[in-house]
């Protein structure tokens, strides 16, 4: 079994009481939906309606519908970098790693002896690596830097995290250095818990496999004991000498959660996938909750709240409820956060119909450059194909949009992993793109994303243009 549904492909041949539109639009639909678009020129005033839509909430969750495409990081940089100069918005959460992010965060607030974006980006090492280190991402780094080092004050710089948990060991080390600075006699006993890990080198697929599959003795008591270890010696540990004593220990406890949660995922991973897969949101969402908390209480009374903006895949983004995934009992990151904050909250999805993509053949592969097959024909993409604009997006408050798109209809998802040759049983699930999203952003040919470290792989690999038929 593969560590993540999301990151190798998406299950869509699954039974589900959602029947999917095989027509076309109503006469008249297109020319009403064109009319609802806002086309995205590459204009500074591109997203003056979606700002007007976003007006004072707290959460904008920003999707996408592949790992791999570089106008979708490159628009939702866009989207970002005016929700916080123009909104206030001061926190960015990734679907990435905590500790991965926490050195890119000391880069961008001025905090690191790293020189370069590309520098600070160095621990995204595991696969898929190029998810972070890719070009968009340096010029979004470097501007999140300039941005805090023109603030006059601490509190209004935007801080960036990560939300995800595949960070097992280097969150553990984390917690381990934490300790060795405040309490080296807890970081001795912290070392003797975290040991338990070690006949797999605290390497997460392994110990599943090993419980799983070799009779291995569980980490839970050791993992909660160390959790709750440290909250307990909390109040002590905010008296640490140092100018950040409240953001270090918070980020010992994060990353002592991380390590908590991903235990338990590991533990899932060989058993019970819609298990894992809501273990891992429920755990992105609490850590976004963790995140809006701290920032609070850093900022203090009587001074602007947290606002926070998620990058995330759409089928994190997304309400699962308008999904064949919720039909399955999987619920997400954009689910849990509009029960949670409710209107406070704004879901973005992005899509595109053609182009190319960055994605590896297996989990694991080195990333290659795929050609995108054009949207299956009762999909939500060609539909918004159809609209005739290259890039645009829409509201679907908006009664026609909200009529139309609210159609049970495929909806494509690719993660880091590209299955060509079965794309529909691969990356396609119905859903009611209206309930699953506030605002669509199409883009309708992408291009691949471009890693820091091209290999030949990647250069080499884009398949011919009579891809897939070989004609």
């Amino acid at each position: 079994m593969h560590p993540s549904p999301l990151r190798i492909a998406f299950r869509t041949g699954d039974a589900v009481d959602m029947a999917v539109s095989q027509s076309g639009t109503q006469s008249g639909t297109l020319p009403a939906l064109a009319r609802c678009a806002h086309p995205v020129l590459g204009h500074d005033h591109d997203y003056d309606g979606l700002l007007d839509l976003v007006g004072d909430r707290r959460f904008v969750l920003i999707g996408e519908s592949t790992h791999g495409s570089q106008e979708f990081y490159r628009e939702r940089a866009r989207i970002t970098q005016r929700l916080i100069t123009e909104c206030g918005f001061n926190v960015v959460a990734l679907e990435a790693d905590w500790p991965d992010v926490a050195r890119v965060r000391r880069y961008t607030l001025g905090r690191s002896a790293d020189t370069s974006a590309d520098e600070a980006l160095s621990d995204f090492r595991r696969f898929p690596a190029w998810m972070w280190r890719n070009t968009e991402m340096v010029g979004f780094v470097e501007w999140l830097r300039d941005h805090n080092m023109s603030r006059r004050h601490e509190v209004e710089q935007v801080q960036l995290f990560g939300l995800d948990l595949y960070s097992l060991r280097a969150s553990i080390e984390a917690v381990i250095d934490y300790l060795d600075t405040v309490d080296p006699v807890e970081a001795r006993r912290a070392r003797e818990r975290y040991s338990c890990f070690d006949h797999v080198g605290a390497e997460g697929q392994a110990y599943g496999y090993a419980l799983a599959f070799e009779g291995a003795a569980p980490c839970e008591d050791e993992v909660v004991a160390q959790l709750v270890v440290l909250r307990r010696n909390s109040a002590a540990y905010l008296g640490a000498d140092g100018p950040h004593a409240d953001d270090d220990l918070f980020a010992a406890e994060v990353n002592a959660m991380v390590v908590r949660n991903a235990e338990e995922y590991y533990q899932q991973m060989y058993r019970a996938e819609t298990s894992s897969w809501n273990l891992r949101d429920r755990h992105m969402a609490a850590t976004l909750d963790a995140i809006t908390h701290h920032v609070d209480r850093r900022l203090g009374a009587g001074q602007p709240r947290a606002k926070v903006v998620v990058w995330e895949h759409n089928s994190h983004v997304g309400d699962a409820r308008a999904t064949a995934m919720g039909a399955r009992g999987e619920l997400t990151v954009g689910q849990l956060a509009r029960q949670r904050y409710g209107c406070e909250c704004l879901l973005i999805g992005l899509t595109t119909f053609d182009g190319s993509v960055t994605a590896a053949a297996a989990w694991g592969s080195r990333a290659e450059r795929w050609r995108v097959s054009p949207a299956l024909t009762n999909s939500h993409e060609a539909l918004l194909h159809q609209v005739g604009l290259p890039a645009f997006w829409v509201s679907t408050s908006e009664p026609v949009v909200a009529n139309e798109l609210r159609t049970p209809r495929l909806e494509r998802a690719i993660g880091v992993v590209y299955r060509p040759h079965t794309e529909r049983q691969s990356h396609y699930f119905p859903a009611r793109l209206a309930d699953q999203f506030d605002v669509v952003l199409h883009l309708d040919r992408t291009s691949a994303l471009e890693p820091l470290e091209r290999t030949a792989d990647w250069d080499s690999t884009e398949p011919p243009d009579t891809f897939p038929s070989g004609v």
